[in-house]
């Protein structure tokens, strides 16, 4: 995945996936039909595994739905400033390039977006439910605004080069969720 997340999807070629994961093609065509039904797989996956980190995250006994949420986009906007291309977010990288070439590959990014948005969302209820974030009146709709937030924030970080798109996607957050400001 680290040469997707440097180079995108289109921009690498097969044999540069498979030198990198040291498969041979054969290998490769019996378990995925072409680069697109990898992508997909890949994709998959990457959703799979974010939405197991994410709902540990959230549903941690420690600390309240309100410090829960901020310490997972606290962490979001630590991995996305980091050097390096370990923890960076894939929907972010291919979401916009595949989207428009490919409906299975998009179909997968919907799905998995969508996920992630409803874990935020159930977060942002159990706060409304313990009164962490009791100013919150659409658990759906503000998860579905921090998610799109972050992501655009995430896009205009790899923009600029610096981390000021996440640090006002933190201070918009900790508006929308009724939350004193941070640092």
């Amino acid at each position: 995945m680290p040469i997707l997340l440097g180079k995108g999807f289109s921009a690498v070629g097969l044999n540069e996936i498979l030198a990198a994961a040291g498969v041979p093609k054969g290998s490769f065509y019996h378990y995925f039909g072409s680069k697109e039904a990898f992508g997909e797989a890949l994709l998959a996956s990457y959703f799979t595994e974010y939405a197991e980190r994410l709902a540990a995250q959230l549903s941690s006994e420690a600390g309240t739905p309100a410090t829960r949420l901020i310490g997972y986009f606290d962490a979001w906007r630590v991995v996305q400033c980091a050097d390096g291309p370990d923890g960076k977010c894939l929907a972010v990288k291919l979401g916009a390039e595949v989207s428009d070439l490919s409906e299975p590959m998009r179909a997968v990014l919907r799905r998995g977006t969508d996920e992630i948005i409803g874990r935020i969302a159930a977060c942002i209820e159990e706060g409304r439910a313990d009164g962490s974030l009791a100013g919150v009146s659409d658990a759906a709709v503000t998860a579905a605004a921090l998610y799109q937030l972050w992501l655009g924030a995430t896009l205009m970080e790899k923009i600029r080069r610096d981390r000021s798109p996440l640090d006002a996607a933190m201070a918009t957050t900790r508006r929308l969720l009724n939350l004193p400001a941070g640092d």
